[in-house]
């Protein structure tokens, strides 16, 4: 199992156990939306965003794997190397599910970004970016289970791997480099 993966599970499981009905593909949307529209990395606007999509202020266990998720986020986006690694199930998970999750992480996307941009001019290929995932967010049900419906969703995944970055490179300001801390 792939750590995106067993993250996703890790996170369902913490949702699940809460009163939280939200996925963590929206919620990794939500972080990675608002993360790309500018909204920088402080904790604390993180978790009030987050505390309003789940309904309550997150409780410990949570609270601390929300400030884990961004952090991780934070690494891809302003690290060395920039890689989005979505959250999504497993491969081994079936198709329908997957592909719901796709749109949950499409709509969690478009809130944070709409949140934090609000109506900041953007290119017209940021525009177009914004239509992909909207349109994304609505074709949750039309995958079926057959080797092209995993081609679609493989090739749909390989795009939000990307177009984050070109929305992230345009609207975000650029992050310090992390300095080590001594602890």
């Amino acid at each position: 199992m792939s750590t995106s993966s067993s993250a996703y599970a890790a996170f369902a499981a913490l949702l699940a156990s809460s009163t939280n009905p939200v996925s963590p593909a929206e919620l990794h949307g939500l972080l990675l939306g608002r993360s790309c529209a500018g909204a920088g990395f402080d904790v604390d606007g993180w978790l009030v965003d987050a505390a309003e999509l789940l309904g309550e202020a997150p409780q410990d266990n949570v609270r601390q794997a929300l400030i884990g998720l961004q952090e991780m986020v934070k690494g891809e986006l302003a690290g060395d190397e920039i890689a989005v690694v979505l959250l999504l199930p497993p491969d081994e998970a079936p198709l329908q599910e997957r592909a719901k999750a796709l749109g949950q992480w499409c709509q969690g996307f478009l809130g944070g970004f709409g949140l934090t941009a609000g109506d900041q001019a953007l290119s017209a290929e940021a525009m177009e970016v914004l239509q992909d995932l909207s349109a994304i967010a609505q074709v949750q049900n039309a995958l079926e289970e057959s080797e092209d419906g995993e081609n679609d969703y493989m090739e749909v995944m390989e795009y939000l791997r990307v177009a984050p970055l070109l929305l992230f490179s345009e609207c975000a300001k650029p992050v310090a480099a992390a300095k080590p801390s001594l602890h």
